[in-house]
């Protein structure tokens, strides 16, 4: 869980209000993404969008729209995620987490808050993220952390996948690892670090960049796991992103590994 000061360190926090005379609220919070089916608000279904912002109405009397740093996929979770909306009720800002915490799920838990600029979009003034893909390499899987972790018991080549990973790196085009991306698409990333390395049996792979496309970091890991299973050569990672098509890339990796771990601004 990244410290609650560090992250408030690095917000542009103010006093000042919109045009509408409304405050500017950024939130640090985490989640297990198990039981929502992703976090962006869908007609009828359970996400996280709809879940906080039905909370924050709850609370604060008014209609409420958020908007998130990443907006993670079916059954991801995130350690840091942020979020922003606009307010103007009177709830002192070290009042919003525990008031939020009551009306949400225990699923969703808010651990800083404070008011921002008025110019501060939790998405649009973040300069990079950060997620963590887990796997479980142990030969059974562990109730404890299932719901958290891939697990994969068979043998990968840690070194094979470090230096697949270093075709990743730098500003490229990654069409070939998103999926639903339109013919006009700006497709481009810059990636400043994939790495994999074992811990206490679990194989945990950092993926940071200045922004993802949708499914990118799980089409990554599926590529990965092949090319530490043998199945693909760590130089393939060029063919694959030359090709520019989702199928040149491998499946997708399950999402329950894959967190959202921090947001820099």
């Amino acid at each position: 869980m990244i410290c609650p000061d560090r992250f408030l360190a690095t917000l542009p926090r103010s006093d000042e209000r919109d045009a509408e005379g409304r405050r500017n609220i950024a939130v640090l919070l985490q989640y297990d993404g198990t039981e929502f089916l992703g976090f962006q608000r869908q007609a009828q279904i359970p996400t996280v969008q709809q879940t906080l912002e039905e909370g924050l109405e709850r609370l604060l009397k008014h209609p409420v729209r958020i908007t998130a740093a990443g907006r993670t996929d079916t059954g991801v979770h995130a350690a840091a995620q942020v979020i922003n909306f606009r307010t103007t009720a009177r709830i002192p800002e070290e009042r919003i987490c525990p008031a939020l915490n009551s009306v949400v799920p225990k699923s969703i838990v808010a651990y800083a808050a404070a008011q921002v600029a008025p110019r501060f979009s939790a998405r649009f003034s973040a300069r990079s993220r950060v997620y963590y893909y887990v796997l479980a390499t142990r030969d059974y899987p562990s109730v404890f952390t299932r719901r958290f972790t891939h697990h994969y018991p068979r043998p990968l080549d840690v070194a094979a996948m470090n230096r697949a990973a270093t075709y990743l790196r730098g500003n490229r085009d990654f069409r070939s690892f998103c999926v639903e991306a339109g013919a006009q698409a700006n497709t481009m990333r810059t990636v400043f670090l994939v790495r994999c390395r074992r811990k206490r049996g679990l194989l945990i792979t950092v993926v940071h960049a200045n922004a993802f496309l949708r499914g990118m970091v799980r089409a990554v890991m599926g590529t990965l796991i092949d090319v530490g299973r043998g199945k693909l050569a760590p130089e393939d990672i060029e063919r694959i992103l030359a090709a520019r098509s989702r199928a040149a890339a491998s499946a997708a990796a399950p999402p329950q590994g894959l967190c959202l771990a921090r947001v820099n601004y």
